[in-house]
């Protein structure tokens, strides 16, 4: 056998060993730890926590160490929060690719949830913008809980006062996403035709009325028992996914996003104008390769074409929550929270809910 050979095959063996090694250290999950002790005298309070890579059932109620503020920072009476997918990847550490930054066979950070609004019973001493006693929502990590810290100048601003925590609580995330996908990664303009594919969740619901905000005709898709819900949050046109599929209507579309990746990108492309839009949100489950193959063919495909395609991952920021707070208090918008209500100790239900699929709107957890 030739050196060259030899060598290739030497090179493609360790290629392949690394591989493999990669893989069982991304998919090992460590066993739960128990709960550290807290110290004698310190305040605490309830919140859910994850010590452990794993389904619903690792999802514990603690008390733990009720967090001080910061000179920076605002500490927040939790009353509401919601549940995102974001929370479940988070939770089961997948896909396993995400683990490399969210910490090897358990999770460097063990609280979860993201949205949250509540009053602020305490300040830094460099905060301006809030006092105790301020209504206010935002985004950030330990959501599930009686308290949550946040720094001043994130993702954080006041509630209207014509809008309930519940509501709220339910926008950050899904709204942020909704809001950046149609107006950054989109680039919506009036008039133009914009699908939503997804319409009745978290995200679809609130990109239907952002859509129609900025001057959008949107068609919206879902199945039978929402349709009325959709159309009442101002859908000019809905697409009953139980009884036709959209890629086979023959219409073409300016802007598609996509919450549900149930299509393929050749056959959400068929239904683009030939320099139209598609903006993946949502993608296939999966440990592995699954979510990213939407992803993967896009950038693949994108620079051979004239449409726009590709996925992208919403940033929350404090100046499009102030723009979303905008939009509840005028009455441009407004949260479809499901019927279904869970209290702190019912998260673990909560966030099984969310991973079947079937929500309408955004699950909200009360915390009294």
């Amino acid at each position: 056998m030739k050196l060259r050979y030899k060598i290739a095959g030497g090179t493609l063996g360790v290629l392949l060993v690394a591989i493999a090694s990669l893989a069982l250290v991304l998919s090992h999950s460590a066993a739960c730890s128990p709960a550290p002790g807290v110290a004698a005298g310190t305040e605490t309070m309830k919140a859910i926590v994850s010590r452990c890579y794993g389904s619903p059932d690792v999802l514990t109620l603690e008390d733990i160490a009720k967090p001080v503020p910061g000179d920076d920072e605002v500490l927040v009476k939790v009353v509401a929060a919601s549940v995102n997918p974001l929370d479940w990847h988070g939770m089961r550490g997948s896909p396993y690719i995400m683990r490399l930054s969210s910490g090897l066979g358990t999770p460097g950070d063990s609280s979860i949830g993201v949205d949250f609004a509540g009053v602020v019973e305490a300040i830094g001493r460099n905060v301006t913008r809030y006092m105790p006693g301020d209504e206010v929502f935002g985004g950030r990590s330990g959501a599930f809980a009686e308290y949550v810290i946040i720094r001043e100048n994130r993702a954080l601003t006041k509630k209207p006062p014509n809008v309930t925590f519940e509501q709220a609580a339910a926008v950050p995330i899904a709204a942020i996403t909704a809001l950046q996908a149609l107006r950054d990664q989109g680039k919506i303009k009036t008039g133009q035709k914009v699908l939503i594919n997804g319409a009745s969740g978290g995200v679809g619901t609130y990109a239907v009325q952002i859509a129609k905000y900025f001057g959008a005709e949107v068609t919206a898709v879902c199945s039978t028992r929402n349709v009325e819900m959709v159309r009442a949050l101002g859908a000019d046109h809905i697409v009953d996914y139980t009884k036709e599929n959209y890629t086979d209507s023959g219409d073409l579309f300016d802007l598609i996003i996509d919450n549900v990746g149930n299509q393929t990108l050749a056959k959400n492309r068929t239904v683009l104008t030939p320099t139209g839009t598609l903006v993946i949100v949502g993608a296939a489950k999966g440990d592995w390769v699954a979510p990213l193959i939407s992803a993967l063919k896009a950038l693949v495909v994108s620079p051979f074409v004239e449409q726009e395609l590709g996925m992208f991952i919403a940033q929350l920021n404090q100046d499009d929550l102030g723009f979303l707070a905008g939009l509840m208090e005028s009455g441009a918008m407004t949260s479809v929270i499901d019927d279904n209500r869970y209290r702190l100790s019912d998260v673990p239900a909560a966030i099984r809910y969310s991973e079947e699929g079937h929500a309408r709107g955004k699950i909200v957890v009360n915390i009294p």
